[in-house]
């Protein structure tokens, strides 16, 4: 007999001679094991119950529901999303960021700068910065295209892959530098699904300057496991006379694999 559910042809509902296929039912009860997953985690500990959604129908209640939570996020998103509009028109900007290299300053606002970093706040808090919109407060670490893209982030709270992939170094020893964790932390996962041959040792530096333990652990596993295509690559050479340390590192981690390679 065909699936009451998936078949092609219509069928009278009729119990209890009803059918489903496995995959139907293997499908429906995933299901409901990932609702009730997620209804268990948003309620919390004190209040997990099982079985909290129990039949497809509670299931289609739940897509509803969640459609519409959607729909209210995206209309809230869209309310918020003025400063972005501002930052793009220049609408009452009071601020300038000038980068490190030769190039015009880029007008930016006080408020959201203060807001996005720990760090812009106490600058801006400064005696210097109080109050005229010629202020300008100066970026060394960054040139023009790598601070434009900073502030793009800082006002959409997102960035093109394109811009992400061109300055993902400058833009995570940014973010260390003026304390914005959200930043650093998509830049940390952007570094780690992005790991090549040709990018580890660049990933290894940042996170020894950022000071970040997973990261660089996972750099130097990366490194020791392509060993070969790496230490004997030509960008290798520059950078063991700039990174002397690092190097040691990963000859010790290359040694302490070898050395459990062995007793396995």
């Amino acid at each position: 007999m065909d699936c009451t559910i998936c078949t092609s042809m219509p069928v009278m509902l009729r119990p209890p001679r009803n059918i489903i296929c496995s995959t139907c039912y293997e499908g429906a009860r995933s299901v409901i094991f990932f609702i009730n997953k997620q209804l268990q985690t948003a309620q919390g500990p004190a209040d997990q119950k099982p079985n909290l959604c129990k039949t497809l129908e509670n299931v289609s209640k739940w897509v509803r529901d969640m459609k519409a939570e959607s729909e209210e996020l995206g209309e809230k998103i869209r309310f918020l999303s003025g400063f972005s509009v501002a930052f793009r028109d220049q609408i009452h900007t009071d601020i300038l960021l000038q980068p490190g290299e030769s190039g015009p300053p880029i007008p930016a606002h006080k408020a959201l700068l203060a807001i996005r970093s720990e760090v812009f706040n106490n600058i801006l808090d400064s005696d210097g910065c109080k109050a005229p919109a010629t202020d300008t407060v100066k970026l060394p670490e960054l040139n023009h295209e790598e601070l434009e893209s900073l502030l793009e982030f800082l006002y959409n709270g997102d960035l093109p892959e394109d811009k992400m992939n061109k300055h993902i170094y400058s833009l995570s020893l940014a973010a260390d530098k003026y304390g914005i964790s959200y930043l650093q932390k998509l830049c940390e996962c952007h570094m780690l699904k992005s790991m090549s041959p040709a990018n580890a040792l660049d990933v290894l530096e940042v996170a020894d300057v950022c000071s970040s333990l997973k990261l660089k652990e996972n750099a130097l596993d990366y490194i020791v496991k392509n060993m070969h295509d790496i230490v004997f690559s030509a960008k290798y050479d520059s950078f063991a006379l700039k990174n002397p340390h690092l190097c040691v590192q990963i000859s010790r981690a290359s040694l302490m694999d070898a050395k459990r390679k062995s007793v396995s």
